[in-house]
Protein backbone atom coordinates (compact mmCIF):
# COMPACT_ATOMS: atom_id res chain seq x y z
CA UNK A 1 0.00 0.00 0.00
CA UNK A 2 1.17 3.53 -0.76
CA UNK A 3 0.55 5.91 2.12
CA UNK A 4 0.11 9.68 2.08
CA UNK A 5 -0.33 12.11 4.98
CA UNK A 6 -2.43 15.28 4.63
CA UNK A 7 -0.46 18.29 5.79
CA UNK A 8 -0.05 22.02 5.32
CA UNK A 9 2.99 23.03 3.28
CA UNK A 10 4.49 26.48 2.74
CA UNK A 11 5.44 27.72 -0.69
CA UNK A 12 9.17 28.57 -0.60
CA UNK A 13 8.61 31.39 -3.11
CA UNK A 14 5.72 33.38 -1.60
CA UNK A 15 5.32 31.70 1.82
CA UNK A 16 1.66 30.87 1.22
CA UNK A 17 0.40 27.81 3.09
CA UNK A 18 -1.75 25.19 1.39
CA UNK A 19 -2.93 21.63 1.84
CA UNK A 20 -0.93 18.78 0.29
CA UNK A 21 -0.54 15.02 0.61
CA UNK A 22 3.02 14.10 1.60
CA UNK A 23 4.12 10.60 0.71
CA UNK A 24 5.10 8.24 3.51
CA UNK A 25 5.54 5.05 1.51
CA UNK A 26 5.32 3.92 -2.11
CA UNK A 27 4.33 0.43 -3.24
CA UNK A 28 5.30 0.53 -6.90
CA UNK A 29 3.87 -2.91 -7.59
CA UNK A 30 0.38 -1.62 -6.82
CA UNK A 31 1.02 1.95 -8.01
CA UNK A 32 3.36 1.81 -11.03
CA UNK A 33 2.19 5.33 -11.86
CA UNK A 34 4.08 6.59 -8.80
CA UNK A 35 7.27 4.90 -10.00
CA UNK A 36 6.82 6.60 -13.38
CA UNK A 37 6.21 9.95 -11.67
CA UNK A 38 9.55 9.60 -9.85
CA UNK A 39 11.28 8.78 -13.12
CA UNK A 40 9.80 11.78 -14.95
CA UNK A 41 10.44 14.13 -12.00
CA UNK A 42 6.77 14.99 -11.46
CA UNK A 43 6.23 13.15 -8.15
CA UNK A 44 5.34 15.36 -5.15
CA UNK A 45 5.48 18.54 -7.24
CA UNK A 46 3.04 21.13 -5.88
CA UNK A 47 1.65 24.11 -7.75
CA UNK A 48 1.25 27.08 -5.40
CA UNK A 49 -2.35 28.32 -5.19
CA UNK A 50 -1.10 31.89 -4.76
CA UNK A 51 1.94 32.55 -6.96
CA UNK A 52 1.35 29.49 -9.23
CA UNK A 53 5.03 28.51 -9.04
CA UNK A 54 5.80 24.80 -8.82
CA UNK A 55 7.79 23.48 -5.89
CA UNK A 56 8.61 19.99 -4.64
CA UNK A 57 8.16 18.48 -1.22
CA UNK A 58 11.24 17.07 0.47
CA UNK A 59 11.43 13.30 0.09
CA UNK A 60 10.98 11.17 3.22
CA UNK A 61 9.51 7.77 2.42
CA UNK A 62 10.13 4.07 1.89
CA UNK A 63 9.90 2.69 -1.63
CA UNK A 64 8.98 -0.94 -2.34
CA UNK A 65 9.10 -2.52 -5.79
CA UNK A 66 9.12 -6.31 -5.62
CA UNK A 67 8.94 -6.62 -9.39
CA UNK A 68 12.23 -4.71 -9.72
CA UNK A 69 13.69 -6.16 -6.46
CA UNK A 70 13.98 -2.75 -4.79
CA UNK A 71 13.50 -1.53 -1.23
CA UNK A 72 14.76 2.03 -0.91
CA UNK A 73 14.67 4.40 2.05
CA UNK A 74 14.52 7.95 0.67
CA UNK A 75 15.64 10.91 2.80
CA UNK A 76 16.10 14.65 2.24
CA UNK A 77 19.44 15.61 0.73
CA UNK A 78 20.31 17.62 3.85
CA UNK A 79 20.47 14.38 5.88
CA UNK A 80 23.41 12.96 3.92
CA UNK A 81 26.10 14.00 6.45
CA UNK A 82 24.31 11.72 8.95
CA UNK A 83 24.34 8.76 6.57
CA UNK A 84 25.62 6.24 9.14
CA UNK A 85 22.76 7.05 11.52
CA UNK A 86 20.31 7.02 8.63
CA UNK A 87 21.57 3.63 7.43
CA UNK A 88 20.89 2.17 10.88
CA UNK A 89 17.43 3.73 10.96
CA UNK A 90 16.62 2.40 7.50
CA UNK A 91 17.88 -1.11 8.25
CA UNK A 92 15.74 -1.23 11.39
CA UNK A 93 12.70 -0.36 9.28
CA UNK A 94 13.59 -2.95 6.64
CA UNK A 95 14.26 -5.69 9.19
CA UNK A 96 10.92 -5.06 10.87
CA UNK A 97 9.05 -5.34 7.58
CA UNK A 98 11.05 -7.73 5.38
CA UNK A 99 14.22 -8.71 7.23
CA UNK A 100 15.28 -10.48 10.40
CA UNK A 101 12.25 -9.44 12.47
CA UNK A 102 9.62 -10.00 9.78
CA UNK A 103 7.16 -12.87 9.54
CA UNK A 104 8.38 -15.76 7.32
CA UNK A 105 6.24 -14.81 4.31
CA UNK A 106 7.50 -11.22 4.36
CA UNK A 107 11.09 -12.33 4.97
CA UNK A 108 10.90 -14.54 1.88
CA UNK A 109 10.05 -11.42 -0.12
CA UNK A 110 12.84 -9.47 1.56
CA UNK A 111 15.44 -12.09 0.63
CA UNK A 112 15.08 -11.00 -3.01
CA UNK A 113 15.11 -7.25 -2.37
CA UNK A 114 18.10 -4.98 -2.89
CA UNK A 115 18.20 -2.54 0.05
CA UNK A 116 19.34 1.01 -0.60
CA UNK A 117 19.41 4.38 1.17
CA UNK A 118 19.35 7.55 -0.93
CA UNK A 119 19.27 11.27 -0.26
CA UNK A 120 17.24 13.62 -2.45
CA UNK A 121 15.07 13.25 -5.56
CA UNK A 122 17.93 12.98 -8.10
CA UNK A 123 19.32 10.01 -6.17
CA UNK A 124 16.09 7.99 -6.04
CA UNK A 125 15.42 8.68 -9.70
CA UNK A 126 18.93 7.49 -10.57
CA UNK A 127 18.47 4.16 -8.74
CA UNK A 128 15.18 3.44 -10.50
CA UNK A 129 16.50 4.44 -13.92
CA UNK A 130 19.62 2.31 -13.52
CA UNK A 131 17.56 -0.74 -12.63
CA UNK A 132 15.33 -0.14 -15.66
CA UNK A 133 18.43 0.04 -17.87
CA UNK A 134 19.85 -3.15 -16.39
CA UNK A 135 22.96 -1.42 -14.97
CA UNK A 136 24.75 -2.06 -11.67
CA UNK A 137 24.56 0.96 -9.37
CA UNK A 138 27.83 -0.01 -7.64
CA UNK A 139 29.66 0.00 -10.97
CA UNK A 140 28.14 3.38 -11.79
CA UNK A 141 29.54 4.81 -8.55
CA UNK A 142 32.97 3.42 -9.45
CA UNK A 143 32.63 4.97 -12.89
CA UNK A 144 31.89 8.34 -11.29
CA UNK A 145 35.11 8.08 -9.29
CA UNK A 146 36.97 7.17 -12.47
CA UNK A 147 35.49 10.21 -14.21
CA UNK A 148 36.70 12.50 -11.45
CA UNK A 149 40.24 11.32 -12.25
CA UNK A 150 39.78 11.92 -15.96
CA UNK A 151 37.98 15.26 -16.01
CA UNK A 152 40.19 18.37 -16.17
CA UNK A 153 37.78 20.08 -13.81
CA UNK A 154 34.51 19.25 -12.07
CA UNK A 155 31.96 21.46 -10.27
CA UNK A 156 32.23 19.28 -7.16
CA UNK A 157 31.07 21.14 -4.05
CA UNK A 158 28.73 20.56 -1.07
CA UNK A 159 25.24 19.81 -2.36
CA UNK A 160 26.36 19.27 -5.97
CA UNK A 161 26.25 15.67 -7.20
CA UNK A 162 27.16 13.71 -10.31
CA UNK A 163 24.12 11.65 -11.37
CA UNK A 164 23.56 9.14 -14.17
CA UNK A 165 20.42 10.09 -16.10
CA UNK A 166 20.25 7.86 -19.18
CA UNK A 167 21.82 5.80 -21.93
CA UNK A 168 21.47 5.80 -25.70
CA UNK A 169 23.36 3.29 -27.83
CA UNK A 170 26.92 3.42 -26.49
CA UNK A 171 26.62 6.82 -24.78
CA UNK A 172 25.77 7.35 -21.12
CA UNK A 173 24.47 10.69 -19.90
CA UNK A 174 25.45 12.22 -16.57
CA UNK A 175 24.62 15.58 -15.03
CA UNK A 176 26.11 17.71 -12.31
CA UNK A 177 23.03 18.65 -10.32
CA UNK A 178 22.04 20.41 -7.11
CA UNK A 179 20.61 17.74 -4.81
CA UNK A 180 18.16 20.14 -3.16
CA UNK A 181 17.04 22.44 -6.00
CA UNK A 182 17.47 19.82 -8.77
CA UNK A 183 19.05 22.49 -10.96
CA UNK A 184 21.22 20.92 -13.65
CA UNK A 185 24.57 22.70 -13.66
CA UNK A 186 26.41 20.77 -16.35
CA UNK A 187 25.85 17.79 -18.66
CA UNK A 188 28.37 15.11 -19.46
CA UNK A 189 28.45 12.35 -22.11
CA UNK A 190 30.41 9.17 -21.33
CA UNK A 191 31.17 6.19 -23.57
CA UNK A 192 29.60 2.92 -22.35
CA UNK A 193 33.03 1.32 -22.80
CA UNK A 194 34.23 2.86 -19.51
CA UNK A 195 31.44 1.07 -17.63
CA UNK A 196 32.22 -2.21 -19.38
CA UNK A 197 35.92 -1.89 -18.54
CA UNK A 198 35.10 -1.76 -14.83
CA UNK A 199 32.88 -4.83 -15.12
CA UNK A 200 35.57 -6.74 -17.02
CA UNK A 201 38.26 -5.77 -14.49
CA UNK A 202 36.20 -6.50 -11.40
CA UNK A 203 39.10 -7.87 -9.37
CA UNK A 204 41.19 -4.70 -9.58
CA UNK A 205 38.16 -2.58 -8.63
CA UNK A 206 37.08 -4.88 -5.77
CA UNK A 207 38.65 -2.93 -2.85
CA UNK A 208 37.09 0.36 -3.93
CA UNK A 209 33.79 -1.38 -4.67
CA UNK A 210 33.78 -2.71 -1.10
CA UNK A 211 34.24 0.84 0.22
CA UNK A 212 31.44 2.26 -1.94
CA UNK A 213 29.03 -0.51 -0.92
CA UNK A 214 29.98 -0.74 2.77
CA UNK A 215 26.34 -0.05 3.67
CA UNK A 216 22.98 0.48 1.94
CA UNK A 217 23.99 4.04 1.06
CA UNK A 218 25.74 3.01 -2.17
CA UNK A 219 27.20 6.29 -3.36
CA UNK A 220 30.70 7.58 -4.02
CA UNK A 221 29.94 10.51 -1.70
CA UNK A 222 30.21 8.27 1.36
CA UNK A 223 33.97 8.21 0.70
CA UNK A 224 34.16 11.96 1.32
CA UNK A 225 32.33 11.98 4.65
CA UNK A 226 34.50 10.51 7.38
CA UNK A 227 36.25 7.16 7.57
CA UNK A 228 33.17 4.97 7.18
CA UNK A 229 31.32 2.49 9.33
CA UNK A 230 34.29 0.33 10.34
CA UNK A 231 36.12 3.35 11.79
CA UNK A 232 32.94 4.61 13.49
CA UNK A 233 32.46 1.29 15.25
Amino acid sequence: MSLFTPMTVTCPHCQTGQAADAVGSVNADRRPDLRQAILDNSFQVINCVSCEVDFRLEPQFNYLDVDHSHWIAVYPARRMPDYLEVEDEAMDAFNDSYGTEAIPAAKAIGDDLQVRVVFGWPAIREKLALREAGLDDQVIELLKLDLLRRLPEAPLSPGVELRWVGISDDQMSFVWISAETEEVLQELGVNRMLYDDIVENAESWAPLRADVSEGPFVDMQRLYMGEGRAAAE
